[in-house]
């Protein structure tokens, strides 16, 4: 089992908090999110704490100023030379030009190699945006296979759940492209993948129930721990759920639970 805390970087809070679950709790992976400010120092702190802490790289178009200049970006830039929201993005993906999308992931994964020296042991993209159309997901198998690392692939229900947002018509033909991509590029990935443990589903209960149902083979566990702090209350509004998860990742009977049944904890790079 692969427990993922995804947005390392996107305050001191977090990080903190996702640092912690992993050295006193079950978290195994975290992903960067590499156009945040301070983002280099915690992933210093990350290398000399958590050595067996994964890296990976959150690939960013919905927050925060993006890392290339936003003369090359026109067709992904907002208001205040910033990314447009989620929902604007969604809406803006026919006319985004994916050509500027990969200079502005490589450019992303590119300072994760400068920071830590080494390449990213996965890929996944913050608010799932590079599985919402066939050339976004294009876009990150092809660093996938650059860099030689794994990335997070949504299956069954979670896939589905995903889309939602597109047009049934479109959200299926989503779904199939991005299979058949998967097909064609062969990038490694756990065979299962939960996103289920988030806001209201982000409970004891939920997750003692996810453990005591695991399927056979690898799963993915997305989660979101952290600390609130003043500048995630101004930037997000899943601030002080973050904590919650926390404590529950970092709970005795949590951890007991996973050492009972024998619960292998790896990270992406043990794929």
């Amino acid at each position: 089992m692969i427990v993922n805390a995804d947005d390392y970087g996107h305050t001191p809070g977090v990080s903190d908090g996702i640092r912690d679950s992993h050295l006193h709790g079950i978290v195994t992976s975290t992903t960067a999110m590499m156009n945040m400010p301070g983002v280099e120092e915690t992933l210093h702190k990350a290398s000399q704490e958590c050595p067996r802490l994964g890296l990976g790289v959150h690939l960013v178009l919905t927050s925060g100023i993006p890392l290339l200049p936003t003369s090359q970006l026109p067709s992904l830039i907002a208001g205040h030379n910033s990314f447009p929201d989620e929902m604007d993005l969604i809406q803006r993906i026919p006319l985004i030009d994916q050509k500027e999308v990969s200079a502005e992931w490589h450019a992303q994964v590119e300072r994760f190699v400068s920071v830590t020296g080494h390449t990213p042991d996965h890929l996944d993209s913050h608010h799932h945006i590079s599985f919402l159309s066939p050339g976004l997901f294009r876009v990150m198998l092809e660093l996938s296979e650059k860099y030689q690392c794994a990335i997070r692939f949504p299956t069954g229900e979670a896939a589905i759940d995903m889309v939602s947002d597109l047009p049934v018509e479109l959200a299926q033909e989503c779904l199939e492209s991005n299979l058949r991509l998967l097909n064609e590029y062969h990038a490694r990935h756990p065979e299962h993948f939960i996103k289920s443990f988030y806001g209201e589903n982000a409970t004891r209960p939920a997750l003692l129930d996810l453990l005591l149902n695991l399927p056979n083979g690898t799963t993915e566990i997305m989660c979101h721990p952290g600390y609130t702090d003043e500048v995630l209350m101004g930037s997000s509004t899943y601030h002080q759920q973050r904590e919650a998860e926390l404590s529950i990742f970092t709970d005795g009977k949590i951890l007991a639970l996973v050492k009972e049944r024998n619960i292998e904890l790896i990270n992406f790079g043990d794929l």
